[in-house]
Parts: C-alpha cells; structure tokens; sequence
C-alpha cells in the first residue's frame, strides 16, 4: 500500500462522511482523522484485503468514539453549508433537504448501513467487515432502514425512540 493508493479512496471517504453527518467541515475532520490513523497504522492492513472495507471500518470506530463523548452543540454558518448540488429547481432542493432530514430521522446504525449500501455501492461482506457485525446484521439494518425512510418519506412520523436508563 502507498499514499496513492489511499489517496484514490478519499472521495468515497468524503461522501460518505458528509451525507453520514450533514455537515462539511465535521466530515472533512472525520474524513482527516480517519486518514491520519490509517497512514500511521498502515502496518495493521493485511496485504490483499480490500483497503476501501479497512479504511471505512476506520472511520466507523473512530465515529462510534466521537457519538460515545459529549460533545458541546455548535451551529456553523459558513455560506459553504447552505449550497447544494442539485439541479436549479425549487422542488429538487426541496426534495434533497426532505431525503436529508429523512435520513436524519433514522437510527445511527441503519442510517450508516444505508449510505454505505446506496451511496459508496459497498458489498454486505465489506460492510460487515468494516463494522465488524455479521451479514445478517447489516441485512437486517439496511431492511429496516429502507422501510424506515420509505415510511418518514411517505409522511409517517417514525415512533420516539427511548433510551434505557439504568
């Protein structure tokens, strides 16, 4: 593995990244410290694996130990964050921000299945490689998600979710 082979997967990163969490300077910090770690632990890639599957099983961890610290909320207003890359009709923007706040609505871990399946075309085994979960998991993930997003699409408000206090 050398730095263009890296480099090369950079743009799968970033978009996943920002349709993951919405925001671009947030997923261009994720997409750095994602890079950062696999440059300085390229020693742990078995050579012949699939880099993409590694480097995104990187970036889920170091995700996962980003939602399990407290994070202070900061809103961001840089006029980068209000352009979107659609097509200049009122009603594609419109729809794109629906399908945004849609995607929002559902649980992090169907969510995240779903971007990486729709968006980034990786295959269930590469998926369940980089999460380290079974197939069947990320089946069952990507299921609910689907219906989960077809449902909020359709109006249907999904039910709260409640957290188990101990």
């Amino acid at each position: 593995m050398d730095s263009r082979t890296i480099l090369a997967e950079i743009p799968r990163l970033r978009r996943y990244a920002r349709a993951l969490l919405g925001d671009r300077a947030a997923a261009d910090d994720l997409v750095q410290d994602t890079l950062e770690r696999a440059w300085f632990r390229f020693h742990q890639w078995r050579a012949g694996s699939d880099l993409r599957a590694w480097l995104f099983g990187i970036m889920h961890n170091l995700r996962v130990d980003q939602l399990r610290r407290p994070v202070l909320s900061t809103d961001s207003i840089d006029a980068d964050d209000f352009e979107l890359s659609t097509r200049p009709t009122q009603t594609d923007e419109r729809e794109v921000r629906d399908l945004e706040s849609a995607l929002r609505l559902l649980p992090d871990e169907q969510r995240e299945v779903l971007l990486l399946v729709a968006l980034e075309e990786m295959s269930y085994a590469d998926i369940a490689a980089a999460q380290g979960i079974p197939i069947g998991t990320v089946m069952s993930r990507l299921s609910r998600g689907r219906e989960g997003l077809r449902k909020i699409m359709d109006g249907q408000l999904p039910a709260t979710r409640l957290k188990l206090v101990r």
